[in-house]
């Protein structure tokens, strides 16, 4: 199965972060992961969560910014990878320019499985 950005429609998550999901159960054959594309825009960032069930590896596409991670803080760059264990607090943060992330969550992502602990987004 092929996929393209064309003809993924994107959403707002829990997180506030636009997402194009690319690979999941409900969209295609993908059983034990999903793959997404995450856009924060500049000088923003999506609000602290964690994921009870699932584990994150996020890939850097375009941007700096910062990655925390349960009290860790990771300056992140076009290319760098970041593991987020499943239950970790974290947060992405955009600096002067958009950040867009490569999201592969295993098992797949799910709303139901996203606890929000912040109310507002920087």
């Amino acid at each position: 199965m092929k996929r393209d950005m064309s003809s993924t429609k994107p959403y707002i998550t829990k997180d506030g972060s636009t997402i194009y999901e690319i690979f999941n159960p409900k969209n295609s054959q993908v059983k034990n992961l999903s793959v997404a594309i995450a856009e924060i825009p500049s000088n923003s960032s999506t609000k602290l969560h964690r994921h009870e069930n699932f584990e994150e590896v996020y890939y850097i596409i375009e941007g700096r910014g910062i990655v925390l991670v349960e009290g860790d803080k990771y300056e992140v760059k076009k290319d760098d990878f970041v593991h987020i264990p499943i239950k970790a607090l974290h947060k992405a943060i955009a600096g002067n320019e958009p950040l867009k992330i490569l999201c592969v969550c295993s098992p797949p992502y799910s709303h139901e499985d996203t606890s929000i602990l912040e109310d507002e987004q920087r």
